[in-house]
């Protein structure tokens, strides 16, 4: 897990007018975005979501969006603060966790959209990540109880949990831990940590041992989307490599197994990805057997960052979700 050292220590909130998260990249970035794509529009073309796209036509590139104000504020946590940006009102919260390939500043699709639908939007760094403090190596903390901290911190009651990759993990963790909290758990291409020795026999058997000595954005982003959309790309590869600011990572409080998952009651989304090299639909069903309370999506055409690559699918099958279980 990482985080940057960036470390006014007394540094107050404030409300900015264009939140911080990474705009000079992220909205600079969409220009890149539309004219590096521009060659591969076809007129009326699009994806169909969740189903097979168009043959005569890819899919189309998806420019990132204005961010609506946010303040940004750091949260104390034993022996460090975690930076995160909350768009406020009285919606109803929705915290985003983010992967480990990158931050707080990687949900630039997402801000705009739960915000402008009613949300409360919050999403942060843990500890290691940008902005966010370094663990200590001596007692780096748990991601879930610093979560919590942050919960706390804001005020927030109840409030939905949306975890990618391994925010899933911490958001699982957490839910172990304070499902009562939760409105509902979403999660994306996450291995989450289950223990059961046939699960982690059947991750390993879908990553050789030189897995990891490829690029991140190889691993991580859809064939498609690199094929067409080397904006999105870079824009994508400058959030990665500002993220990790830590050699030092943080466990979970549990060693969870699928008994422990089965006695879960949170509605719960799996929104998978069918391109994901990490997590692929198959590890979704295995999962989606042990979940009492759960519903299934899967994107197309698209890698283990379905909230980036296809935000014309995630946002609004994340969003009907969400909006039957607010109270």
């Amino acid at each position: 897990m990482t985080t940057n050292d960036d470390r006014p220590e007394h540094r107050p909130e404030r409300t900015l007018t264009v939140p911080r998260m990474g705009r000079r990249s992220l909205l600079g970035g969409a220009t890149a975005l539309a004219a590096g794509g521009a060659a591969f529009a076809v007129s009326g073309g699009t994806a169909s979501a969740g189903g097979a796209p168009r043959t005569d036509s890819p899919l189309r590139i998806i420019p990132i969006p204005a961010q609506v104000p946010a303040t940004e504020g750091y949260a104390p946590v034993p022996g460090g603060r975690l930076w995160y940006w909350d768009t406020g009102g009285r919606g109803t919260p929705v915290i985003f966790m983010h992967p480990g390939s990158g931050s707080g500043e990687i949900w630039p699709y997402q801000q705009p959209y739960f915000a402008k639908a009613g949300y409360r939007v919050i999403g942060y760094s843990r500890r290691g990540y940008y902005k966010s403090s370094a663990p200590s190596a001596d007692d780096p903390g748990t991601g879930s109880e610093d979560l919590h901290a942050l919960v706390r911190h804001l005020r927030i009651r109840r409030f939905h949990l949306v975890g990618v990759a391994a925010g899933g993990g911490v958001a699982l963790d957490y839910a172990l831990s304070y499902e009562d909290r939760l409105l509902s758990l979403s999660l994306s291409g996450s291995l989450t940590g289950i223990k059961n020795q046939e699960y982690v026999d059947m991750l390993e058997r879908l990553r050789p041992p030189s897995f990891h000595d490829n690029p991140t954005d190889f691993i991580e982003l859809g064939p498609t989307y690199r094929a067409l959309n080397p904006g999105g790309v870079a824009a994508w590869n400058a959030i990665h490599d500002r993220a990790d600011t830590s050699d030092v990572g943080q466990g979970n409080v549990h060693s969870p197994t699928w008994d422990d998952v089965e006695r879960l009651r949170v509605p719960t989304l799996l929104l998978w990805s069918d391109g994901d090299l990490y997590s692929p639909p198959s590890v979704q069903r295995v999962m989606a057997k042990h979940f009492r309370n759960v519903e299934t999506a899967v994107a197309n055409e698209c890698g283990h960052a379905p909230h980036w690559e296809r935000s014309d699918y995630y946002n609004p099958t994340l969003r009907k979700f969400l909006r039957r279980h607010s109270r």
